[in-house]
């Protein structure tokens, strides 16, 4: 595996990269956007005659202020995941156009008419309907994909995943929170050495877009066959983080943290439903800690709240709930005004 390329793309090399996916012809200027994304990559809107497409390239350093180095080869797990999924869920990704494999280009179509959920969310706009419907995708997802040799070997990117994933949320919050540690680590051991269904792995609302059709799912860069607790507890997570920040719409987000769990579980015929919710009820307020702690810090978090968040994600940890709904409970208790 080639583990970090040049991520700079010449105006040449672009119209190269169209011209041979035919998307472009010799001699046509392409105009090219420059798009607010997340961490991990580069993301461009290129115009050209043909439309509108959406480049994608992964970054080698993330763009956070602690050291946080990946692998560019996982764009190559994100195309098949998204792949893979159209055929499951069609409609609920975005439509692959092309790739490069010289420079770990992805090329999707444009979906500029989408709203990005992490944005509806700030903006107060809480709609459990759009949580009850990102967890009935994920959770047909998992269902058809359960199980699979074939496709365990394809998303045999544990290296990936933990550089990606483990390593810079749970176990530099293990780092940040030496008193948690072996509690930590053995939540990192559980979730390493699962293979049970094809994981998103950052199921964030930054990375779902709301269309007229229902939730469009990006950025799988993160794609794993392991442990599904994984993708539900990373984002029900999100939900409990917005509270933090939004606590005059608590009792929604909650509702929505309600539908997601609502519509997600029904697909859970591939293991016992009560053993994989377990596994999500002890993984999440680790996840919640990490995005005080890790590497990763959620920005929109003032100090006040890091500070309560902090503090709830540890009880939670020292004193696990039963169950998703003592969480909810227990985070609608705390962070209600």
């Amino acid at each position: 595996m080639t583990d970090f390329v040049d991520v700079t793309q010449t105006p040449d090399e672009l119209r190269r990269i169209f011209v041979s996916l035919g998307l472009a012809a010799e001699s046509e200027p392409l105009g090219v956007q420059a798009l607010a994304g997340g961490v991990s990559s580069a993301i461009y809107r290129i115009n050209t005659t043909s439309g509108s497409y959406c480049l994608k390239q992964a970054l080698p350093k993330l763009k956070v202020a602690k050291e946080w180095l990946a692998p560019v080869d996982r764009v190559f797990a994100e195309i098949d995941w998204l792949i893979t999924a159209g055929e499951i869920v069609p409609g609920s990704v975005p439509r692959v156009i092309g790739t490069d494999r010289t420079t770990r280009c992805l090329i999707m179509e444009y979906l500029g008419d989408h709203r990005v959920w992490k944005g509806e969310l700030l903006a107060r706009r809480v709609d459990p309907a759009v949580a009850g419907a990102v967890g009935d995708v994920i959770g047909r997802v998992h269902a058809a994909t359960a199980h699979s040799t074939t496709l365990a070997a394809r998303f045999a990117t544990d290296t990936n995943f933990y550089a990606l994933r483990l390593e810079p949320y749970l176990v530099e919050t293990a780092r940040v929170h030496p008193e948690l540690a072996d509690l930590i680590h053995k939540l990192v051991q559980t979730t390493a050495n699962r293979r049970i269904a094809l994981v998103h792995g950052d199921l964030s609302p930054k990375n779902i877009l709301l269309g007229h059709d229902g939730p469009v799912l990006l950025d799988a860069e993160c794609a794993w066959y392991g442990d599904p607790a994984f993708d539900v507890a990373f984002c029900l997570n999100h939900l409990l983080l917005k509270g933090a920040k939004l606590p005059q719409q608590i009792e929604q987000l909650m509702d929505s943290f309600s539908a997601f769990t609502t519509a997600y579980f029904p697909h859970v015929d591939f293991e016992p439903a009560d053993d994989l919710e377990r596994r999500i009820t002890n993984l999440l307020p680790a996840l919640t800690l990490a995005r005080v702690d890790g590497k990763s810090p959620a920005e929109y978090l003032d100090e006040e709240a890091r500070s309560q968040v902090r503090a709830s994600a540890i009880t939670l940890l020292t004193s696990p709930r039963d169950n998703l709904d003592g969480v909810r409970r227990f985070w609608g208790q705390e962070f209600s005004r």
